[in-house]
C-alpha cells in the first residue's frame, strides 16, 4: 500500500522522541520510500499519457493522477520529517558537548547511528559554528551553558575528568581527577559543559 514505508519512518522519529535518543539511520526504509516515489512518478506519467495534449483530460485519469500527485506529496512530507527529526537530534547532541564535534564522533554508539551524510553535516555545521565563533571570540561564547546566569565571577569546580593544563587569563592550571580549584568562571565553563568539571 502506498505510504506504508513513509508510515514506518515516522514512527521511528516518534520512538526516538518518547525514548528521547537517537535511533540507528533507517537506511532500508529510506530507500524503500525512495523507490515509491519513483514508481509512482512513473505511474502518474503513463496515466496522463497521451491525454496530455486535450482540452479535457477525462475524469478517471484526473482522479489517478491527483491520487498519485498526493501520494507522492505525503512521501516526501514524511522523509523531510524523519530527516528533520534526526537533525536536531544531532544539533541536540552537538550542543550537549559544549559545541564539540570531536565528542560527538567519539560516542561509538552515536557514531554507528549515523549515516554517512549526517556525519557531513555535523562537520559542515561545525565549521559555520567555528567561523561564526571566531568572529565573537572576543566579546561573546556561544558555547558556553546559560541555563543560569553565573552569580559569582569566580566558582569552586571539583575535576571529575583529567583534562590536563589550562592557560587560564590567571596563569596555566593542571587539572586532575578529584582536585578542587577557586578559578574564573569564564576560563572553565567549556570544561564544566564537556563534563571534565563540576561546580561545588
Amino acid at each position: 500500500m502506498f505510504g506504508d514505508q513513509a508510515l514506518i519512518l515516522i514512527n521511528d522519529a516518534r520512538r526516538s522522541t518518547a525514548s528521547d535518543t537517537l535511533l540507528k539511520y533507517n537506511d532500508e526504509t529510506v530507500r524503500l520510500v525512495r523507490r515509491e516515489l519513483r514508481v509512482l512518478d512513473s505511474d502518474i506519467a503513463s496515466t496522463i499519457g497521451d491525454n496530455l495534449a486535450a482540452p479535457t483530460p477525462p475524469p478517471g485519469v484526473m482522479c489517478a493522477s491527483t491520487f498519485y500527485h498526493i501520494a507522492i506529496r505525503r512521501n516526501i512530507r514524511c522523509l523531510l520529517a524523519y530527516h528533520a527529526h534526526r537533525i536536531d537530534r544531532l544539533k541536540d547532541q552537538y550542543w550537549a558537548s559544549g559545541g564539540a564535534l570531536p565528542h560527538v564522533f567519539n560516542d561509538q554508539d552515536t557514531r554507528q547511528k549515523l549515516s554517512p551524510y549526517e556525519v557531513d553535516f555535523l562537520r559542515g555545521y561545525n565549521s559555520l559554528i567555528m567561523e561564526y565563533r571566531s568572529d565573537l571570540i572576543d566579546t561573546l561564547d556561544i558555547a558556553a551553558g546559560i541555563t543560569h546566569p553565573p552569580k559569582d565571577l569566580h566558582v569552586l569546580v571539583q575535576v571529575v575528568r583529567d583534562c590536563g593544563t589550562i592557560h587560564t587569563e590567571n596563569g596555566t592550571i593542571d587539572f586532575q581527577k578529584g582536585q578542587r580549584f577557586m578559578v574564573t568562571r569564564s576560563d572553565v565553563e567549556h570544561l564544566l559543559v564537556q563534563g571534565y568539571l563540576e561546580l561545588v
